[in-house]
């Protein structure tokens, strides 16, 4: 048996010629036809160079267990996501690494309905069989392999977050970072220029390139934000727009080239779902909170906690029938996309509420990041995770006024907040603050707890 180190909790990713190579592949797409017993399975690849033959190779693993297989080409993770629910697959698979490093790709796996497969939902019964080869002999008759264009369905479907009576003319920088965005971006384009949308885009690192000229396409690095935000102030642009490498999380700069934390995103969004149906339910996680919660009360929505990953969320939403649900690290979910994460869909709603309220960006979020100022995300590597959890609940579990562990630790005082979480693969606490109003006791209370977690 050979032991498979490129599964993770919720997808496969590993080092290129050593956790992953054509061969596993292959015995990754048998493993997972045997686990789900689909007729038909959808793939896809992002702009990596192994992407191609990656993703062929888990389709011969798929078609030696006699299902069909749809290969719908270069594309976004979404996008197989889509069609998998649109094209009525029992089975979907995108090749990508997302914003790993260049000799890293992997894989994201669902299931009918693009229900997610993690570790829970059986993911780790595909490991198994595909380091066992326990997957069975291959099918009498071998699968049929086809190549199709679905990306006109996908296009219709973003299409329609639009309210197209109702647009101001809006002009956006995009920036595909050279990854997958791209040719879906220059579609919707084109379906815009059709349905008469006054919206410009203003491309850079728009043509696919999986050599990476300007690097792995990551817009929370900071050495990358700068480009889309001088691109913003040079070309006067209403709005920013950057995305990862397979365009599942996209990223905002306002009108004068500041980048907007994720977490101010999700109220926006909130917002935009509950003006056109109020009442909905909408999912957010745990780790900054007060300012999505006012929002959806505010609008008349219910506000819904879930701890943070994929997984969990959409599983949440299925069970609450939410509209909406996101998480301050730029994924966001709908149920209309099969409760899947989207790049696409974030900023269309946000072009669509800015028209509706005859207003910019900046003037929205300024106010609610007044309101609840947060540092962002800050992360530390400690010597004992553990440890160092216990060691700040003791220090203030006393004045807490209220606390939760739905995931991590987050206490709650009078007028302000933290979350304190462990990462899953590595000795680092990831910590998240936020106040009612007062940028000075955000900073004095940040400082504070890095204090004590890096002591």
């Amino acid at each position: 048996m050979t032991e498979l180190t490129c599964f993770g909790a919720y997808d496969i990713r590993g080092e290129l010629g050593v956790e992953l190579n054509t061969d596993i592949a292959y015995r990754i797409g048998r493993a997972f036809a045997a686990y789900l017993k689909p007729k038909i399975v959808v793939v896809g690849g992002d702009v990596r160079q192994t992407s191609p033959e990656l993703k062929q190779a888990f389709a011969d693993g798929v078609l030696d267990f006699g299902a069909d297989v749809i290969d719908i080409g270069l594309c976004g993770t979404e996008e197989v996501y889509f069609a998998t629910k649109h094209l009525k697959a029992e089975g979907g698979c995108m090749v990508t690494a997302s914003h790993n490093p260049i000799n890293y790709n992997g894989m994201k796996m669902v299931r009918e309905e693009s229900k997610p497969i993690s570790r829970d939902t059986g993911l780790d019964d595909i490991r198994k069989m595909a380091e066992t080869g326990e997957y069975g002999d291959k099918a009498a008759k071998r699968g049929t392999f086809t190549e199709y264009d679905n990306s006109q369905a996908y296009t219709e479907h973003l299409i329609g977050y639009l309210d197209l009576t109702d647009l101001r003319p809006t002009k956006l920088v995009t920036n595909a970072g050279n990854g997958a965005a791209g040719p879906s971006l220059d579609r919707l384009e084109a379906a815009l220029k059709a349905s008469g949308a006054p919206i410009e885009l203003i491309k850079i690192n728009n043509e696919p390139d999986g050599t990476f000229p300007n690097g792995i396409p990551n817009p929370l690095l900071h050495e990358q934000q700068p480009v889309t935000s001088k691109a913003v102030k040079e070309h006067g642009a209403d709005m920013g727009i950057a995305w990862d490498g397979d365009f599942d999380r996209c990223f905002l700069w306002d009108n004068e080239g500041q980048f907007i934390e994720g977490y101010y995103i999700v109220g926006l969004l909130a917002e935009a779902f509950l003006v056109k149906q109020p009442g909905s339910k909408v999912v957010y996680d745990p780790r900054l909170t007060w300012n999505t919660v006012e929002i959806v009360e505010a609008n008349g929505g219910e506000a819904i906690m879930c701890k943070s990953g994929h997984a969990f969320i959409k599983e949440k939403m299925r069970k609450e029938d939410a509209v909406y649900g996101g998480e301050m690290s730029a994924h966001h979910y709908f149920r209309d996309f099969a409760y899947a994460d989207s790049g696409m869909i974030p900023w269309l709603l946000v072009v669509d509420l800015l028209s509706k309220k005859k207003t910019s960006l900046k003037a929205l979020v300024s106010e609610r990041m007044a309101k609840f100022p947060s540092p962002g995300e800050i992360n530390s590597k400690v010597a004992d995770a553990d440890e160092t959890m216990t060691r700040v609940y003791d220090a203030y579990k006393a004045d807490a006024i209220e606390e939760d562990r739905i995931d991590g630790l987050s206490l709650e005082f009078t007028d302000w907040r933290f979350n304190l979480r462990k990462s899953n693969t590595e000795p680092v606490i990831r910590l998240n603050v936020e106040t009612r109003g007062d940028k000075a006791l955000m900073e004095e209370k940040t400082q504070e707890l890095l204090a004590l977690i890096r002591q």
